[in-house]
């Protein structure tokens, strides 16, 4: 980690590479004491092509034994709400997500911004605590009951190598 420090970009930074290889990213995300588990960890990359803004999200590390699927899509992490209760259990997701990332689709030449998405198990959603603590039968099936909350991070600016 120290390394990370001395030699790395903080959030917000900016990032100029004098050579010709994709940014390498170090992440680290810990779920909140109170909070549920993580379900799996992002980054999405933004860029301009013939003056349009292009996004693309990798997953690039998730919790439990599931794979990484030929389009990069890793499965559902599952969902432990007890809809009678509004409780739920943190049986599945982890912890903690951490790893390196290098960008497999980058253009060294073309500036990119980057920035973390870290998505939680389902939880109970705000309906859900309502209507278990006023006791409501019928809901609307249209209300959604679960959430999955998530945290973005600051980006970090990629500038090409200069010519």
């Amino acid at each position: 980690m120290a390394s990370g420090y001395e030699k790395g970009i903080p959030m917000g930074g900016e990032l100029s590479e004098e050579k010709d290889a994709p940014p390498s990213f170090l992440f680290a995300a810990m779920k909140d004491p109170l909070g549920a588990n993580l379900d799996r960890l992002q980054i999405v990359k933004g860029w301009i092509e013939n003056e349009e803004m292009k996004e693309k999200v990798f997953n690039v590390a998730w919790s439990d034994d599931r794979q990484l699927d030929d389009e990069g899509n890793v499965a559902p992490v599952g969902d432990t709400v007890n809809l009678d209760e509004a409780t739920w259990t943190d049986t599945i997701g982890d912890a903690a997500l951490v790893g390196i990332w290098s960008d497999p689709e980058c253009d060294p030449s073309e500036a990119a911004v980057y920035y973390a998405r870290v998505l939680q198990i389902p939880t109970p959603r705000w309906t859900l605590y309502d209507k278990v603590r006023f006791g409501i039968k019928d809901m609307d099936e249209e209300i959604p009951l679960v959430t999955q909350e998530r945290v973005y991070s600051f980006p970090i600016w990629y500038k090409p190598k200069k010519s």
